[in-house]
């Protein structure tokens, strides 16, 4: 029996202890939090971070990361994007052995502007940086738990590891495809999130399909310029971890960042939304990230410009939209 660590016991982490565990993977979670840790293993349910799903009683729960990790060999991140090198630091000192390592984590680390597998490769050791791969695409925990049908990307730079992983993952409900272009697969997945959050604007502001249509248009565009612009391939974009993962997050009732987005436009500052969160949106630290790393390349991202205006300089939201629309007239280009 294969021997899985899922590393995060958030609504994501469960649901893919679930998937994992219904197709005979020995699965341990690890969750930081002792008395959430406790509740979980007690109830049989992560009522705070997915709600009204039964956890089977063969998925283990434990807040000791050695005891998680301990004859894994496959390592599943599923923290927040700028704690996950932390968690990195400490797996790379207990793990001496040379499992796969997954990252299910969607995010641009702030500061050293690292995607999620760079800065995984930064902190393990040699052996174990070379076997990342990422799992994402447009896949909602809550769906995912209750077995409604989802499909996703596996990516790596060695194609026998994201084979391995997509072996792993793939049953009846949860398809998965295999895709070389890591930096694609990744910039697509973190940067819709910022789109998710004026998506939620424009919801907030009570526009319409219009707007909408326009805005996923668009803010495709930006993604797949920056991403370009870092050696991804342009048609990743057109696919699960570009569109597929987009038109997910701005349109979806679950989405953390498209709710952010509305409740700006309610008037609520950054700092209650967040603080009224149990989970993280990942499009709030991406969003800072991704306006660096746009001034650092000399790429034009209007959208996550005035996104980053609203949520971190107070810019009112119908300012930042009329701006956008009263741009310099030009071509459409894609």
């Amino acid at each position: 029996m294969k021997k899985a660590a899922i590393l995060g016991g958030g609504g994501w982490g469960t649901a893919l202890s679930m998937l994992l565990h219904e197709k005979g993977v020995n699965v341990s979670v690890w969750e930081f939090d002792r008395e959430q840790c406790e509740r979980v293993k007690k109830n049989r349910r992560n009522e705070k971070f997915l709600p009204g799903v039964e956890i089977p009683k063969e998925i283990a729960f434990a807040s000791n990361l050695p005891e998680v990790l301990g004859g894994a060999e496959y390592v599943v991140f599923v923290v927040p994007s700028q704690t996950l090198r932390g968690v990195a630091r400490q797996v790379a000192v207990i793990h001496p052995k040379k499992p796969v390592i997954v990252c299910a984590t969607k995010g641009i680390e702030n500061g050293s502007l690292m995607r999620m597998s760079e800065v995984l490769k930064d902190e393990l050791p040699q052996g174990l940086g070379k076997r990342v791969a990422v799992l994402v695409g447009p896949s909602h925990a809550e769906e995912v738990a209750r077995k409604i049908p989802t499909t996703v990307v596996a990516s790596s730079t060695d194609e026998k590891i994201a084979a391995d992983v997509q072996t792993l993952f793939m049953g009846a409900s949860f398809r998965v495809y295999t895709n070389s272009d890591m930096v694609g697969v990744e910039l697509g997945v973190s940067l819709k999130n910022i789109i998710a959050i004026a998506a939620g604007i424009c919801d907030g502001l009570g526009y319409g399909d219009n707007t909408k249509g326009a805005l996923l248009t668009r803010g495709l565009a930006e993604i797949a310029r920056l991403g370009v612009t870092l050696g991804a391939k342009r048609e990743t974009f057109a696919g699960l971890a570009g569109v597929g993962d987009l038109v997910t997050t701005c349109i979806s009732r679950h989405s953390r960042n498209r709710h952010v987005g509305e409740e700006i436009a309610k008037g609520k500052t950054l700092e209650r939304i967040t603080s009224e969160m149990v989970m993280v949106a990942e499009g709030v630290p991406t969003t800072k990230a991704a306006v660096d790393l746009a001034k650092r390349h000399k790429v034009d991202m209007p959208i996550a410009q005035e996104v980053y205006n609203v949520l971190f300089e107070r810019k009112p939201p119908r300012e930042a939209i009329r701006q956008l629309m009263m741009r310099e007239p030009k071509p459409e280009v894609w």
